[in-house]
Formats: structure tokens, C-alpha cells, sequence
């Protein structure tokens, strides 16, 4: 089902921005937690085919005269350098990344705030960064009597007691570079200070996952599980939504479990009692949007089994555990799925199989290299190229190249590059920079390939086929580089591997 949509994404962006203004209407300044990612939401890009990577940003851009945007970063997140794992860099450069990108387009960003700060150095020295490129930073430290004393957090002990951030605009976004950043509190810390300066503000919550009108069992949501299976997040039918209006919807447990408390806070914050579930509080019209139900199904699942690949890649390096790889397989139990189902998947393991066999004559794994593994790509057509390392390239290069020459007709016989054109860069990082693995990696093959190009035709018309591309599967019989990890996401290809090292080495990238 590569290249069939089956969600609309201008609906979706009519429909979330109508809902958005209808809260604005009640208050004179609503705060805007705004969960999952503003730009690169790969994972609702892959779930539902025709979704916009970057429609979440295009909306709130729509509303630019309306809006600014707090950005919060939890100090645990700063001290522990955690990663957003999908561009590969931590949580502290992301927003720095960001801010760069929304300044671009026009949208204001009115401060950012360091959360749960306990004297971390980490965060100390971001935030004397950020002071030093001009930004206003704003710190909270843990909130006095949370969760269970609410006449204590609703004070100027509690609320109270955090600087109130200047805010000028009617809607205030309240962002993060990932979860478990403190969205909610500075939410609400917020409506306690506006309050206490005599201004009607509001809360609401951007959702997209999980899909409050999709069945508890629906791919989709179950992929939401798949996803953040980490943080032992459980999807739940809304007890509170059921009581109140006996309808079934889906929510999330740490949202059901906080929501007594949360709605207790703001009742006690503005006087009335305004939602009566968590579901209430979401604006989240992705339900409405779909246009074909079994397209999302099948991009759903084949999503659980992407994540279950990099739950075992994680729990391989250490930055995961084998709880979170069970917790997914006993997703893809429940759905009747498994890993076979992904169709590269074997095709990759049986090429890399076929090599070792080829190369076992081989006495020892340094000399083989990255000549173990390999790469296996399916095309819009079905058609399943694999690819796999030489002395000049490794397998991520090899898989591209072949694809596109398949794509733009050429023989597998032609050459893109030349070896005289590879070979000198393999002496260059081999002989002069010290790389123990000089073949090329994707991206240093697609430059060599660029230059080819402003000679050779054929190379040209293969390099306009690299567009096509874009939502195409791949499976690595190892784990591949982060800098190929990177080079896929760019190209939109969406690749898993095996939770095998490709070489004995400690230190490999």
C-alpha cells in the first residue's frame, strides 16, 4: 500500500483550527498544550498516509497573529542528555532547532522555560546560553503540595511561588521537544497567576494520539501504545467521558489517573467546573479525517513492527530494555502480527545469510567489514531491491543506488560513479582523516553522486529519482550509522534493522 493516502489533511487542519477558535471564544486567554511534535511528526505521517509532517506548524502558522509560544525543557531532560531519538540530537538543541525554524516562518516566541529544576549544572549552563542569545528564560522548580494538597498547590506557596511568564497574545502554545516536560504544570501555573491579575484565561489540550473516537483496539491506537510502550503508557476507554455523557471514548492512562487532580486545580483556579473527562479537555478532530479506514490500519501496523525493531535496537545499545520490547510484542499478539509481516524484513536477513556464506572462506570479522550485512528497499511498485557493502560503499549506498537505477530504467550493469571517483575519498578517510571503515557511507555517496551528475547524464536522471523514495520501506540485516539512520529520514524512507552490531568493535558510528 506504499503511496496510497488515507487521510485528509486539509480537512484536518480546517477542522483542528475551527475547534481551536471555538475554545478561544470562552476566555480571554487560553493556554494551548500542544502534545507530540509541531514539526517532523513522523510517527502520524507513517500511521495516517496523507497526513502533513509539518501540518501541526502550518495550523498554528495560520493563527500567527493570535499566538505565542512558550517552550518548555524539563532540567532532568538537560542532565541526562536525553535524545530525540527520530533526528538524533538532545532535547536541549532541539529547541534551539525550533525556535530557528518557527522565527522563520513568523511565529512568536515569548520565552522558554527550564521545568522541575533542582539545582541541575546541565541545566545552569543551557539556560546561561540561551541568556547569552538574547532569550528570556524563566525557571520552575517542583511544585509545593503536588499532587495530592490542592490548597497548597493553588497558592502563593504552590503556583504562586513560580514567576509568572509575561504573555501578551489571546492564545499561548505550550510546547516541548518531547514528554515529560512539564507542559501541563506550566499550563496551570499560568491560569493561577492570570487569574490572580483579574484575566478570564483557559486550558485546553492538542491531541492527536491516542484517537479519542477510534475503537480502543484500532491500529492507530494501539501504534500509540507501540510507541511509547517506554514510558508504559496504556490506552483506556475514559471512565469520566462515559459517566458524564455515556460515550465511549479512548484516553491514556496517565491523563485518566491525573485527571481528578488536574480538574480539581483548575476548578479550585477559576471557579467553575468546565470539563467533565480528559477527552473533554482535547481538541483532536484526526477521527473525522480519515478517508480510508484499511490504508491506516495497514500503515498502523506496519508502524507497531517498525518500533518493535527499535525497541530490540535499543534495548541492544542500552538505551532500552527487554520490558519495553515484551510490552510491544504483546501489542502485535493482540493484532495477529509479527515481524514477517514487514516483507523486507526477510529478504533483507536472507541476503546477509547468503553473504556470509559466500564469504566464509573469511578468517576473521575485521577483514570482512561491512561485507556481513545487507539492505533490502521496497519501491512503490512492490518490487523489493536489495543492496549490500563493497570496498567503496556500504550497504545503505548500495541499496539507494540500485533503487533508483531501477526506477529511471537504468541496466544494473551501468555505473553511476565512477571508482575513480570513489577511490580517493576511500584513500582520503582511510590514509589521511584515520577511519577504520573508510567505505562510504549513504549521504558521502550521494554527494559523489551530485558531482557525477554535472558530467553524466544517466546519473542525473537517476538522482531526479530519488523523490520517489519518499515512504518506501527498508530493513538492514545489522545496525546501520546514525548518520545513514539520518540520511533515510531525510530521503523519507522509513527503515528498520536487525539488533546486531555490523563489526566487533566497541565504538562504531
Amino acid at each position: 500500500m506504499i503511496g496510497e493516502i488515507g487521510f485528509n489533511n486539509e480537512l484536518y487542519i480546517a477542522e483542528q483550527s475551527r475547534r481551536i477558535r471555538q475554545r478561544l471564544e470562552r476566555f480571554e486567554r487560553l493556554y494551548l498544550e500542544f502534545g507530540g511534535k509541531l514539526f517532523d511528526d513522523y510517527h502520524a505521517a507513517r500511521v495516517l498516509p496523507g497526513f502533513d509532517l509539518n501540518g501541526k506548524i502550518k495550523l498554528l502558522s495560520e493563527l500567527r497573529d493570535q499566538a505565542e509560544i512558550i517552550f518548555c525543557i524539563s532540567a532532568k531532560a538537560i542532565e541526562l542528555n536525553k535524545m530525540r531519538s527520530d533526528v538524533g540530537i538532545s532535547y536541549d538543541m532541539d529547541v534551539l532547532r525550533l525556535i530557528d525554524k518557527m522565527r522563520g516562518m513568523g511565529l512568536y516566541i515569548s520565552a522558554i522555560l527550564i521545568t522541575q529544576y533542582t539545582g541541575q549544572s546541565g541545566a545552569d549552563v543551557f539556560r546561561k546560553r540561551l541568556e547569552q542569545l538574547g532569550e528570556r528564560v524563566y525557571v520552575h522548580t517542583l511544585t509545593k503540595g503536588y499532587p495530592s494538597d490542592i490548597s497548597v498547590i493553588v497558592s502563593d506557596e504552590g503556583y504562586g511561588a513560580n514567576p509568572y511568564i509575561e504573555t501578551s497574545r489571546p492564545l499561548v502554545v505550550v510546547t516541548a521537544p518531547g514528554p515529560s516536560s512539564g507542559k501541563l504544570g506550566t499550563c496551570l501555573s499560568q491560569l493561577y497567576h492570570e487569574q490572580k491579575r483579574g484575566i478570564k484565561a483557559g486550558y485546553a489540550k492538542y491531541e492527536s494520539f491516542p484517537v479519542w473516537n477510534l475503537p480502543l483496539q484500532h491500529p492507530v491506537n494501539v501504534a500509540y501504545e507501540a510507541a511509547t510502550a517506554d514510558l508504559k503508557d496504556v490506552n483506556m476507554i475514559d471512565p469520566f467521558h462515559l459517566a458524564a455523557y455515556n460515550e465511549t471514548t479512548v484516553n491514556y492512562n496517565r491523563d485518566i489517573e491525573a485527571f481528578p487532580v488536574v480538574r480539581a486545580i483548575l476548578t479550585r483556579i477559576t471557579g467553575e467546573d468546565i470539563y467533565k473527562s480528559p477527552t473533554d479537555m482535547g481538541v483532536n478532530m484526526i477521527g473525522h479525517c480519515i478517508t480510508n479506514d484499511a490504508v491506516v490500519q495497514h500503515a498502523a501496523r506496519q508502524e507497531i513492527i517498525r518500533r518493535y525493531f527499535k525497541a530490540r535496537c535499543d534495548a541492544k545499545q542500552g538505551t532500552g530494555d527487554m520490558d519495553t520490547v515484551k510490552r510491544i510484542e504483546f501489542l502485535m499478539s493482540s493484532l495477529n502480527i509479527s515481524p514477517h509481516d514487514r516483507r523486507v524484513v526477510d529478504v533483507a536477513n536472507r541476503k546477509a545469510e547468503q553473504l556470509r556464506s559466500e564469504l566464509s572462506s573469511m578468517t576473521t570479522l575485521q577483514d570482512r567489514g561491512y561485507n556481513l550485512s545487507a539492505v533490502a528497499l521496497e519501491l512503490p511498485d512492490g518490487t523489493i531491491v536489495t543492496g549490500k557493502s563493497s570496498p567503496l560503499m556500504n550497504d545503505t549506498a548500495a541499496v539507494v543506488l540500485n533503487s533508483i537505477k531501477y526506477l529511471a530504467g537504468i541496466s544494473d550493469e551501468i555505473l553511476l560513479i565512477s571508482p575513480n571517483v570513489l577511490e580517493p575519498i576511500v584513500r582520503l578517510k582511510k590514509e589521511i582523516l584515520g577511519s577504520r571503515y573508510p567505505v562510504l557511507k549513504l549521504e558521502e555517496v550521494l554527494q559523489a553522486l551530485s558531482f557525477s551528475a554535472t558530467m553524466n547524464p544517466t546519473a542525473e536522471l537517476a538522482i531526479t529519482q530519488l523523490k520517489k523514495l519518499s515512504g518506501c520501506e527498508a530493513h538492514c540485516s545489522n545496525i546501520i550509522t546514525q548518520d545513514d539512520a539520518n540520511c533515510f529520514l531525510k530521503l523519507g524512507v522509513n527503515c528498520t534493522c536487525e539488533p546486531e552490531y555490523p563489526t566487533t568493535d566497541r565504538y562504531f558510528r
